[in-house]
């Protein structure tokens, strides 16, 4: 089979149409949201294939154990035809940007969760898709933010099966949530600038993991102060 061809195989798992179809938003900054992207009717057994993470923050998908289902969304979401999807939407060349990926699957509903940041200047475009099988929660919904005020924002997001959020990260894309206790299961992939950046994150989330296994330095990361871009703390 010729490398073509493979690039341009139908999703496994993803809806292409229900993707290409949402519309790019541009208040307050470039993001696009479609529900759906996962066939519903296979919910129960991706969820089931998912990775069972019982801490806050994200985890790197390399150090994750998952099946088969889950593993497929995964290829979609890591494909070739899933990156030309994002390039015609936001209308830029990401051929050269290698994608970083990490999960994460709990909030705690502490004070230092979710505080409003841009994300990155080594990130292009973020991409957000919900594992969550409900939230009903009006806290912890990811908020797209005028400003680093949870309170002044355009649009939430559920972290729901098969909800994504697109957006466009830039000096001024702020998001963060209002925290809430709960299993908060999402997938983020991130276009970025480089390949040293996706290793120097995969080696801080295997750090991350690590110190989360050991009790005392759990506590530690669970109540210290989370400091993001601009200076702002940030709960990612």
């Amino acid at each position: 089979m010729s490398t073509q061809t493979v690039q341009d195989a139908p999703f496994l798992m993803l809806d292409e149409a229900a993707i290409a179809a949402a519309p790019l938003r541009r208040d307050p900054y470039d993001f696009c949201y479609a529900e759906r992207v996962i066939n519903p009717l296979l919910k129960k057994e991706v969820l089931a294939d998912a990775p069972i993470i019982p801490d806050r923050g994200s985890y790197a998908l390399a150090h994750l154990r998952y099946g088969a289902k889950f593993a497929a969304c995964m290829q979609d979401l890591l494909s070739v035809r899933f990156r030309r999807l994002v390039e015609k939407k936001f209308d830029i060349d990401l051929s050269n940007r290698p994608a970083s990926i990490v999960m994460m699957g709990n909030t705690f509903g502490h004070y230092n969760e979710g505080y409003g940041h841009t994300d990155s200047k080594h990130k292009i475009i973020t991409v957000l898709i919900g594992f969550t099988e409900e939230w009903p929660y009006e806290k912890g919904q990811l908020r797209v933010m005028r400003s680093s005020d949870r309170e002044d924002y355009a649009f939430q997001f559920k972290p729901e099966y098969g909800n994504m959020l697109m957006f466009r990260v830039c000096d001024h894309s702020w998001h963060g949530f209002v925290p809430q206790k709960g299993k908060r299961m999402s997938v983020q992939l991130c276009y970025v600038d480089s390949e040293w950046y996706v290793r120097r994150e995969d080696m801080r989330h295997a750090w991350s993991a690590f110190a989360k296994s050991v009790p005392v330095l759990r506590k530690i990361i669970d109540y210290a102060p989370r400091v993001g871009r601009a200076g702002q703390r940030s709960g990612k």
